[in-house]
C-alpha cells in the first residue's frame, strides 16, 4: 500500500508508525485508519521488527475523528439513514482488535492532544507513554455521542468505573500527569524526551524473548475476562510452552554466567 496519511519506518528492529495529517491535527479518516491497519500487518510480517511505536506528527497525536471529512461523505445504511455504527464496524473496531491480537508489543507515544477515538486507540496500546504537555479528551459527549473505539471497555479497566464515568460524562481534558497518577499510562516524560523514551522502550522489547512477550501480552489481556482458575490454567499451559524454548535455556544460562541474554524469539 502507498501511504498518504501515515509515515512508516523501521530502525533497530522497531517499526514507527506516524499519523501524518499535521495540518488537521492528525484527525482520523477511514483512509488513515486503513493505512495504520496495513502498517500493523506489515510490521507483524517483518522478521526484522520486534516492536512498534505509534505516534503523531506535528503538534498532537490526534484530535480524533475528522468530523468535516467524515460528514462530507457520511456512512449510510441501506435506507439512506446516517449510520455511525457502520464506520465503527468496518474501520475502527477491526483496527482495535488487530492491535490487541498482534503478537508484537505496541507502544503509543502521545504528544499534544489525544481526543476521542484516538485517545482510546492510544490507551489500548500495550504501553502508553505521554509527553508532559499531552492530554487525553473523551470528547464524544460534547457532540452528543458515546465513547467508541473500545473506550467504554478500556477506561473502567484502566481508571476504575467512577473515573471512567467522569471522563466520559464531562468531556474534559485529562492531563498526562493525571492519567499517569491514575495508572492509565506507563510513563510521562518531558516533551523533548518522548520519542527517545518510546524508541528506547520499544528497542528493549524488540530484542527481548519474543515468544514469551507475545504470551505475556495474551495473558494480561485475557485476565480482564478470566476468573482466577481460568487464569491459573492459562498460565500453566503457556508457561509449559515457554519452558521448552531456546530463549528460556538462554535466559537461564545468561543468568548463571552473569551476562546479557541473547534471545532469538524461539
Amino acid at each position: 500500500m502507498d501511504y498518504q496519511n501515515i509515515l512508516y519506518s523501521v530502525e533497530a528492529r522497531v517499526a514507527c508508525i506516524r499519523l501524518n495529517r499535521p495540518k488537521a491535527l492528525n484527525a482520523l479518516t477511514p483512509e488513515l485508519l486503513n493505512e495504520v491497519s496495513d502498517a500493523l500487518d506489515r510490521a507483524a510480517a517483518d522478521a526484522d521488527v520486534g516492536a512498534i511505536v505509534l505516534t503523531g506528527e506535528g503538534r498532537g497525536f490526534s484530535s480524533g475523528a475528522d468530523l468535516i471529512a467524515n460528514m462530507s461523505n457520511p456512512p449510510l445504511d441501506d435506507k439512506g439513514q446516517l449510520d455511525l455504527g457502520l464506520a465503527l464496524e468496518t474501520t475502527y473496531n477491526p483496527l482495535v482488535l488487530k492491535m490487541r491480537a498482534l503478537s508484537k508489543p505496541i507502544i503509543a507515544a502521545v504528544n499534544g492532544i489525544a481526543a476521542g477515538a484516538a485517545a482510546n486507540i492510544a490507551l489500548l496500546a500495550d504501553l502508553t507513554i505521554a509527553a508532559r504537555s499531552a492530554y487525553f479528551l473523551q470528547a464524544f459527549v460534547n457532540i452528543g455521542l458515546i465513547p467508541d473505539a473500545g473506550g467504554t471497555w478500556a477506561l473502567p479497566r484502566l481508571a476504575g468505573p467512577q473515573r471512567a464515568m467522569g471522563m466520559c460524562l464531562l468531556g474534559e481534558r485529562l492531563p498526562a500527569e493525571q492519567a499517569h497518577q491514575w495508572g492509565m499510562i506507563w510513563d510521562v516524560v518531558d516533551d523533548e524526551q518522548l520519542m527517545p523514551s518510546a524508541m528506547a522502550l520499544a528497542g528493549k522489547l524488540a530484542n527481548g524473548p519474543a515468544f514469551a512477550i507475545e504470551r505475556i501480552k495474551r495473558t494480561i489481556h485475557q485476565a480482564a475476562d478470566n476468573d482466577l482458575p481460568e487464569q491459573l490454567a492459562m498460565e500453566r499451559e503457556l508457561q509449559r510452552e515457554c519452558g521448552r524454548t531456546n530463549d528460556f535455556a538462554e535466559g537461564v544460562s545468561a543468568f548463571i554466567q552473569k551476562r546479557k541474554a541473547n534471545f532469538k524469539g524461539r
